[in-house]
This record gives C-alpha cells, sequence and structure tokens, in this order.
C-alpha cells in the first residue's frame, strides 16, 4: 500500500529525491513521512508532513538539508534530500499514521514501505 522508491548510491554534497506512492485515497487524511534505519542501529524518525500539507516537522539533524511535500492528486509523497553526508546512509522507509505530529513515532504507525537504501560515499 506504501511504495517506496528514489534511493541509491551518492557521494557526499550529492542530492537525491525519494517518493512514497501510496494506494489507498485514505491516506490523503494521514500524517506521512519517513524513518530510516542504519545497520546495527534502531529506526528513527526523519520527517513527516500533515494532510494538507500545510505543517511539516523534521528531525534536527535533517533540518535545512531535507524538505518534504506531498501532492495528493498523484497519491505521492516526496523527500529532497540535499547535501546529503555518510551519516544519511540508511534504509529509508515511507510511513503513514492517522496521529499528530508529535505522535508520528515508529510505534505508532500503521502502515510502511518496504524501504529504499540510501548511501552515501564520502
Amino acid at each position: 500500500q506504501l511504495i517506496d522508491s528514489g534511493g541509491g548510491l551518492v557521494q557526499a554534497g550529492d542530492s537525491l529525491r525519494l517518493s512514497c506512492q501510496y494506494s489507498r485515497p485514505l491516506f490523503g487524511i494521514y500524517r506521512m513521512g519517513w524513518f530510516r534505519q542504519a545497520p546495527g542501529k534502531e529506526r528513527e524518525f526523519v520527517v513527516s508532513i500533515g494532510p494538507s500539507g500545510s505543517t511539516t516537522y523534521y528531525a534536527d539533524s535533517v533540518k535545512g538539508r531535507f524538505t518534504i511535500s506531498r501532492d495528493n492528486s498523484k497519491n505521492t509523497v516526496y523527500l529532497q534530500m540535499n547535501s546529503l553526508k555518510p551519516e544519511d546512509t540508511a534504509i529509508y522507509y515511507c510511513a503513514a499514521a492517522n496521529v499528530g505530529t508529535s505522535e508520528f513515532k515508529v510505534e505508532r504507525i500503521t502502515n510502511w514501505g518496504q524501504g529504499t537504501q540510501v548511501t552515501v560515499s564520502s
């Protein structure tokens, strides 16, 4: 129901754009976003966006470099990642849940994408 795409292997300083396409129209009223998981680490929050796209929330580690947006007419959410760093290397998972900003946590996510690998070399 959530399909991640757009990952790849890039060099530090490069950009990538991830996409998350959802098949259920209901997700149009859900908060959506991304989490990431690096090898040996727990899955962590990256960014979220409200149903209308007017509210966004970013992890401190990506503020000013990543931008999330959504186009509900295309059932797609986008994550533009600029100035990538090696520490951004992880599997990125699209997520959706009918919760508020502060509740958009791993344990509250009801729908996950399959994940897409982002690798940033130094």
